[in-house]
């Protein structure tokens, strides 16, 4: 099973943040990076993660983050079926 797939049926849903950031040389200017990754709501473990070393590593102090979360799959969208069609 792909990595992804196994991870929206342990209850991951995707999640993209808008992060505002500014520039190290020009701080009045603002630039925008967009990230997407599998997450748990609503701790948001990975993203969390990844704005915990934003702010370690990189230069560009962060101004705002906003997000969205939406689960892919839901328990009501999978059901189980007994039998099996095979095809040649």
């Amino acid at each position: 099973m792909h990595k992804d797939m196994e991870k929206q049926l342990q209850g991951y849903g995707l999640t993209t943040a808008q992060i505002l950031y500014h520039l190290p040389d020009h701080p009045a200017i603002l630039q925008t990076y967009v990230w997407q990754e599998y997450d748990l709501a609503p701790d948001f473990p990975e993203m969390r993660g990844f704005l915990k070393f934003w702010e370690e590593k990189l230069d560009g102090p962060l101004h705002s983050v906003r997000y969205i979360h939406r689960k892919l799959i839901s328990a009501t969208e999978w059901r189980a079926l007994k039998g099996e069609f095979i095809l040649h």
